[in-house]
Order: C-alpha cells, then structure tokens, then sequence
C-alpha cells in the first residue's frame, strides 16, 4: 500500500486549515449572528479542510476518490473566495489588485507562515477589509498549490493506476504465472510419460518382463 494519510504534514492542508479558521474569525465577527451567511461560509471552508484530509487518507486504497475529493475542495474554496469577493463589493470595500503593495506584504506572510495562530493572533484589530483580503490571498494561493497537487495525482494514476489498477494487475500477473508453471510441469510429465513409453516398448522388444 501507498504510504498516505499525513494529511496534517501537506501544507494544502496546513493552508486551509488557516483559512477556516480566519473564516471563522471573520464571520462571526462581522456578520449579524442571524445572518445565514456565516453557516455557508464557515462550511465552504470546512468542506475545503476536510476534504483534502480525506483524500489523503481515501488515497491509500483509492487515487481516483483522492483526485474527487482534492477536486471538491478546491470547489468548496472556489466558492468561499466568491463570498469574501462579495463581502467587499456590496459594501463598496477594496478588493487589492495583485500589484498592491499590501497583496505582495501579505503574500510574502502567507509564503512562509503556515501555523493558524500565525495570523489569529495579528488579525484581532485588523479591518473587515483587511482580513477579507487576507483571506483572498490565501485561497489564491491554496488553489494553485490545489492544482499542482491534482496535475501531480492525474499524472500518478495515468503512469501508475489507481490502487485497484495495481492490484488486478498484480493479480493477473500471479495468475499468468500460475499459467506458465503448470503448462512447464505439463509438457514435462508429457516428455517423461513418452520416455517411458519408450523404454516400455525396448524392453518388449527385449522379451524382458516388467
């Protein structure tokens, strides 16, 4: 078996468990507690977190239910990052283009920190603005490092096969094995029973009995 289910060392996963919980932080901060959005985003950024910790673990027995649940939880992300966009565009916020000094400072943070407390800890007196921005960046981020994971998992199961695809093989293989051992102890008792037919008829021909 394929040694999988580390999910907690991927940093994808490192990654979105960061962005749950600032989405957590976020949403019951400056949401209206009746207000269903905080349900849908909180979840949308679960379904992203745990998604990735199944399909690591589905990954030992199954790659395809691996790529489908990578797959989900770049959706459930993708997803996310659209309410964090529309956060800030009904309430007339800034969204930060990629050449904004404070995209490229908060880039620079997410690329080397990767603990959640990391950013809990700076985000207490941070604006709504700011941490939807936070936010943004980082799922930017997690959806490429989402693609590498599934264009490296497509091109394993393409070269490789699933574990399902290597196990038949592995079976047919015991099997045509089993084929060939039994068509070489054939066609040897096929040669000894000719040998002794053979010598059965000199000894005929000799007058000796047997």
């Amino acid at each position: 078996m394929p040694k999988k289910g580390n999910y907690k060392g991927l940093i994808a996963y490192q990654k979105a468990e960061i962005i749950y919980d600032i989405t957590f932080f976020f949403a019951n901060k400056f949401f209206d507690k009746k207000d269903r959005t905080i349900d849908q985003m909180v979840q949308a950024a679960r379904s992203g977190k745990q998604n990735i910790a199944e399909g690591s673990a589905a990954g030992a027995t199954s790659s395809e239910t691996e790529i489908k649940l990578t797959n989900v939880a770049r959706a459930s992300l993708q997803e996310l990052l659209d309410d964090f966009e529309d956060y800030l565009r009904v309430r007339g916020l800034e969204q930060w283009s990629l050449r904004d000094e404070r995209t490229r400072q908060t880039q620079a943070f997410c690329n080397t920190h990767n603990n959640s407390s990391d950013y809990l800890s700076v985000l207490q007196n941070r604006s709504d603005e700011t941490i939807a921005n936070i936010a943004i960046t980082l799922i930017h981020q997690e959806d490429v490092m989402l693609r590498k994971l599934l264009e490296r998992l497509q091109k394993d199961f393409m070269e490789l096969g699933g574990i399902k695809e290597q196990m038949t093989a592995a079976r047919l293989g015991f099997r045509h094995g089993q084929k060939e051992e039994i068509e070489q102890l054939t066609n040897q008792n096929n040669r000894l029973l000719q040998r002794v037919k053979y010598l059965e008829e000199l000894l005929t021909k000799a007058g000796i009995s047997y």
